[in-house]
């Protein structure tokens, strides 16, 4: 049963309610909001946020910093209650427990353990999850081959560029097959040429595996070339700003990035963020 946002906060997956159709989003948030104790009334991080998600789809959320942009993900990932609001995942065929869909979950630092090799690090969650070691580490190599890390299987960390440790972190992610790919901005380190280099590689990544994404990011140009929509948060307390479809083709290329749609789309961002 659904609870009213006017109770408890809720965390539901309606996957004994009936098949998916794919008119049906994958995920729904309704007037979620967080407030952090503070001691002083409380630090108030989200207000009111509404929004649905398709499966498949790419969403990119953007907005200034602290206005909740990791907080939100924190709360899609079951990380964080919310204070009020409800998330509501509709997934017939959730492959996480309880019924809830499985969420993969990119950190802003990829959070390699630096005593365990890349491969090691992939087949971490397959391990904790208690798979054979055998079939962990084969599914651990495709995924290695599909980020392009083929020849690093048995680095350590501590060898690897920032974006080849970024790739191992989604590698890790994708292991378990997510219904939901969660990233915490997670190119934000790297420098701008690497940056958009690791954009092009996720993109590739994702149509590969067409899972529904939900990214933050705090660049325009990165969201418009990712994302099939942008979820722009207001200033703290966040709030859903503005909703805007990215209707630029796929494939996309970096030369779409020089097009005049493509800079109206940027305008309209900056402007709505101004």
């Amino acid at each position: 049963m659904t609870s009213s946002l006017e109770r408890s906060p809720s965390l539901i997956s309606e996957a004994t309610i009936g098949k998916q159709k794919p008119h049906e989003p994958i995920l729904t948030v309704r007037d979620l909001s967080v407030v952090f104790p503070d001691g002083n009334g409380g630090l108030e991080a989200l207000r009111g946020v509404t929004f649905s998600v398709w499966p498949r789809e790419f969403v990119c959320v953007l907005g200034p910093s602290g206005s909740g942009k990791s907080t939100l993900l924190r709360v899609l990932a079951g990380l964080l209650p919310p204070t009020r609001g409800e998330v509501r995942f509709r997934c017939a065929d959730a492959k996480g427990g309880n019924g809830l869909p499985r969420i993969g979950f990119v950190f802003q630092q990829a959070n390699l353990m630096p005593w365990r090799t890349v491969l090691e690090n992939i087949t971490l969650p397959l391990e904790l999850a208690g798979v054979n070691n055998g079939a962990a580490r084969a599914r651990a190599r495709k995924l290695i081959d599909l980020v392009g890390l083929q020849g690093f299987e048995e680095n350590w960390p501590r060898d690897l560029s920032g974006g080849m440790a970024q790739r191992v972190a989604i590698a890790r992610a994708l292991i378990h097959d997510p219904d939901i790919l969660l990233l915490d901005e997670p190119f934000g380190s790297l420098d701008a040429l690497t940056r958009e280099r690791m954009g092009a590689e996720l993109l590739r990544i994702w149509q590969a595996h067409q899972k529904t994404v939900i990214m933050v990011t705090h660049s325009i140009s990165e969201a418009l070339f990712l994302a099939d929509r942008v979820l722009l948060l207001s200033a703290r307390p966040g709030r859903i700003k503005l909703d805007m479809a990215v209707d630029l083709p796929r494939p996309r290329r970096e030369e779409m990035r020089y097009t005049a749609k493509f800079g109206k789309l940027a305008r309209r961002l900056k402007e709505a963020i101004e």
